[in-house]
């Protein structure tokens, strides 16, 4: 019981990005190399899935990866219509990449970079830029600036501060949730590890999916306003 009791005063500290090494001014966190060691599982998945081509009637590996693609496709089709399938490159990167990232706590030891703020705040605002470029290069500035004042031009303000609150709802959101399920789930872990093993990992892979998805249909949404307007 001691040794569960100080596993358990320990939870917190699992969670906290600490600094790994300083290189003058720059600190670099256990964040930051969590999120490359995600980003180079991330890599080789891909070029495992990948490695074997892509052929007309699918098989393997291709089937997965077309099931993601239709997937996403769904998404879009939903939202923007099928035109919109050329912007399938940012749903499904930041799904793959945040489903990663949300998952990557099954590494014994392993803090999600999604447990840390700085980590969702960066790609919520990456997203959100990333967005506003998509309804730029779509509509053009003029056509683009005019999207505020839709439906009505009283609307304009509010349509502002909505852009504006935007990144903060993402990041919170994708925190928020992250860090709360890590947390139940670590102490679950501890508290009954011989009856929860498969069930935490289980709801860890269900809560890290929807996460992601959560994350990526809110992007397609932005998407949708920003490219077809208001």
């Amino acid at each position: 019981m001691e040794a569960r009791m100080a596993q358990l005063a320990t939870v917190m500290e699992q969670l906290i990005r600490t600094e790994v090494v300083r290189i003058g001014p720059v600190v670099i966190t256990s964040t930051v190399i969590n999120t490359w060691i995600v980003m180079i599982v991330l890599f080789a998945f891909v070029r495992l899935l990948t490695r074997g081509g892509f052929h007309r009637i699918p098989r393997g590996s291709q089937v997965i990866l077309e099931m993601l693609v239709g997937f996403i496709h769904g998404l879009i089709d939903d939202n923007i219509g099928r035109e919109g399938r050329k912007l399938l490159w940012i749903p499904a990167t930041l799904f793959l990449f945040i489903f990663f990232l949300n998952i990557s706590w099954m590494i014994p030891g392993f803090a999600p970079p999604t447990t840390d703020i700085m980590t969702t705040a960066g790609l919520a605002v990456a997203t959100v830029i990333l967005v506003h470029a998509m309804g730029i290069r779509e509509r053009g500035v003029g056509g683009y600036i005019k999207g505020f004042a839709e439906p009505v031009a009283i609307m304009a303000p509010m349509n502002m501060v909505e852009e504006v609150v935007k990144p903060f709802s993402l990041a919170i959101r994708l925190f928020g949730n992250m860090f709360g399920e890590k947390t139940v789930t670590t102490i679950l872990a501890i508290l009954m590890p011989l009856l929860l093993p498969v069930p935490v990992m289980f709801l860890g892979l269900l809560m890290g999916g929807i996460q992601a998805f959560i994350f990526t249909l809110l992007t397609v949404t932005y998407l949708a306003t920003a490219t077809k307007g208001h």
